[in-house]
C-alpha cells in the first residue's frame, strides 16, 4: 500500500512540475493580457464605488420579481452570496485541474485570458448602463434611512480610487443595471459549457445559474430587470467575443497522438500499406477498389482483360 502511494505521489509530482513549466512559458507570453484583465477589474470596482456617491435612496420600484418571489429578509441574504462564492471557487479550482488530473483539455493561463476578456467586455457595458440611469437601490442598506445609502463626500480626489474590499463590494449602491454577480456566473458557466468534460456538471452549472438569479431577486439585491438584462447581454457578449479570440490549442489524446512520432512497427505497416495501394493502382478509395489482373507484366482491370486476350490471340 505504501509503495502504491509513493508511486502515485511521484507521478503526481512529475505531472505538477511538467504542467508548471508549460504554464510558466504561457504566462511569459501572455502576462500582458492577464495584467490588462486585472486592471479592468480594478476600473470596474472604481466605477461601482464612484456611482455610489451619486446614489439617491428612494421608494423601491414596482417589480414583477418582487411580487412573485417571497422576500428572504436581511438574515438570509447570505444565501445568494454563499452560492455565488461556491460557483466562483469551483470554477477557479477547475481551471487548475490540468496540474493534477491526467485528462487535460485547457491551459490555465489561456483560459483565464479568455475569461477576463469576457468579463471586461461585459463590465464596460455595465459601467455605461448604470452611469446612464441611477435607480433607487432595492437592497436594505440602500433604502431611505440607511446611513450606507449614500457615501459621504470624499476628503480627497484619490479617495475615490480606493476600493474598500470587501465592505465596498457587499454594501455598494447605484450599480444596478445589470447584475455583476450574474456576469461572473454566466461567464463561468458558458466557459465550462464549452471546455468542460462532464455533461452532468454542465447541466448542474446552468441550474445553479438559474437558482442564483432567483436568489438575487429574492434577496432584493437587484431588480428583476438587472438579472434579465444580464442573461441576454452576457450571453451575446461571450458569443461574439469568443468568435474574435483565437481558439485554444487542443490538448485531447487524439490530437496529441497525431503529433507523436511513429514507431518502427507503425512505419513498416504504413509502408506496406502504401506499396499495396500503388501495386493495385488505387489510392485506398473504396469506390476505386476494383479487381485487377496482371498480364505480361501489365496491370489491367477486369473489364479490359477479355479484349487484351483477343488482341494477343490475333497477333
Amino acid at each position: 500500500m505504501s509503495f502504491y502511494i509513493r508511486r502515485e505521489a511521484s507521478k503526481l509530482w512529475k505531472r505538477i512540475c511538467s504542467e508548471t513549466t508549460i504554464e510558466i512559458n504561457l504566462l511569459a507570453e501572455n502576462w500582458k493580457y492577464l495584467l490588462a484583465g486585472l486592471v479592468c477589474q480594478y476600473i470596474h470596482g472604481v466605477a461601482a464605488r464612484g456611482v455610489h456617491y451619486f446614489h439617491k435612496p428612494g421608494p423601491v420600484l414596482q417589480d414583477v420579481g418582487f411580487f412573485l418571489l417571497p422576500e428572504l429578509g436581511q438574515d438570509k441574504a447570505y444565501i445568494s452570496e454563499t452560492l455565488f462564492t461556491t460557483i466562483f471557487i469551483s470554477f477557479a479550482l477547475w481551471t487548475f485541474h490540468p496540474f493534477i488530473l491526467k485528462s487535460r483539455k485547457i491551459y490555465t493561463v489561456l483560459i483565464w485570458c479568455r475569461v477576463l476578456a469576457f468579463l471586461f467586455a461585459s463590465q464596460i457595458l455595465r459601467i455605461i448602463t448604470f452611469y446612464s440611469t441611477q435607480l433607487p437601490g432595492p437592497n436594505y442598506h440602500c433604502r431611505e434611512g440607511s446611513r450606507l445609502a449614500t457615501l459621504p463626500r470624499p476628503d480627497s480626489f484619490l479617495e475615490v480610487f480606493v476600493i474598500n474590499f470587501p465592505h465596498g463590494v457587499l454594501y455598494g449602491c447605484g450599480d444596478l443595471i445589470f447584475s455583476s454577480h450574474m456576469i461572473f456566473t454566466l461567464v463561468f458557466v458558458r466557459t465550462y459549457q464549452k471546455y468542460g468534460a462532464r455533461r452532468s456538471i454542465k447541466q448542474l452549472a446552468w441550474l445553479l445559474a438559474v437558482i442564483q438569479s432567483l436568489l438575487i431577486v429574492a434577496s432584493r439585491k437587484h431588480y428583476t430587470v438587472d438579472v434579465v438584462v444580464a442573461w441576454y447581454t452576457v450571453n451575446l457578449v461571450v458569443f461574439f467575443v469568443d468568435k474574435k479570440l483565437p481558439e485554444l490549442p487542443d490538448r485531447s489524446v487524439a490530437a496529441a497522438a497525431t503529433l507523436l512520432p511513429l514507431s518502427t512497427k507503425d512505419k513498416d505497416s504504413r509502408t506496406k500499406e502504401e506499396n499495396y495501394k500503388l501495386l493495385n493502382g488505387n489510392s485506398g478509395d473504396p469506390a476505386d477498389r476494383r479487381q485487377r489482373s496482371q498480364i505480361n507484366g501489365k496491370i489491367t482491370e477486369d473489364g479490359n482483360t477479355h479484349h487484351t486476350d483477343l488482341a494477343m490471340n490475333g497477333a
